[in-house]
């Protein structure tokens, strides 16, 4: 099973055809457009089995699949206390496993924006990350943790690594968080500014089956958007 995240900085519709050169079985894509109202034929018959969520029409998060795959929304909660995170696309695939898209955002949130997002989110799902993927954009690295924040960065890699589930890169590759020799952003496509914000987190099952891990070359990317996608490959 081949597996693919990728915020494709808006404008899928005129770049679905190059993402699909991975011939993944999942794309979860970041920024794109909601099929269902695009004006498109050619992403229209793309898509043609897929979730997706957003606040307009135009820029929002979808889990792409192939054809034969069952696709199914998972009903959790985006509500912490009297906040409603964005944005979590929770589904199940193939009755198998539970895929969990993720889009961070800052929310308007003056303390909690982008990483504390996700961590509101699993102080009320955390218990139903059994057998889950957890995958996309996080806008996020250690690297920007601060001092006096229980849920910077570090804290939330914590808590998701009590209940079983690890950064897919950071075991493939041995490296640590926040010393990540490949980028997956180059900030405002500026070659001078990588970061390491997109992940794929997974418990044991994913880890002992993961056979590739590969990260897009700017050459071949950089150009269509400045995050580079992520490539998982499980036997």
């Amino acid at each position: 099973m081949r597996i693919v995240t990728w915020n494709c900085c808006g404008a899928f519709r005129e770049k679905f055809e190059y993402i699909s050169t991975f011939n993944a079985d999942i794309y979860i894509i970041q920024e794109c457009e909601n099929p269902a109202e695009t004006k498109h034929p050619k992403y229209q018959n793309w898509a043609k089995n897929y979730l997706w969520m957003g606040n307009t029409k135009n820029k929002g998060l979808a889990v792409f699949a192939r054809s034969d795959f069952e696709l199914k929304k998972l009903d959790w909660s985006n509500q912490y206390k009297d906040h409603f995170v964005k944005h979590f696309l929770p589904c199940s695939i193939n009755q198998d496993f539970d895929l969990l898209a993720i889009w961070l955002h800052r929310n308007n949130s003056p303390n909690f924006g982008y990483i504390g997002q996700l961590w509101k989110y699993l102080q009320v799902n955390k218990n139903k990350l059994n057998n889950t993927l957890i995958a996309g954009d996080f806008n996020s690295n250690v690297i920007w943790d601060q001092w006096d924040r229980w849920w910077n960065h570090s804290d939330v890699v914590k808590d998701l690594r009590g209940i079983g589930i690890e950064s897919l890169y950071h075991r493939y590759t041995g490296e640590e968080q926040g010393e990540e020799t490949i980028p997956t952003l180059y900030f405002q496509r500026n070659q001078e500014k990588p970061y390491h914000i997109d992940y794929v987190f997974g418990p044991p099952e994913f880890s002992k089956r993961l056979i590739n891990f590969e990260i897009g070359k700017i050459e071949n990317w950089l150009r269509l958007s400045d995050h580079m996608p992520i490539l998982c490959e499980f036997n």
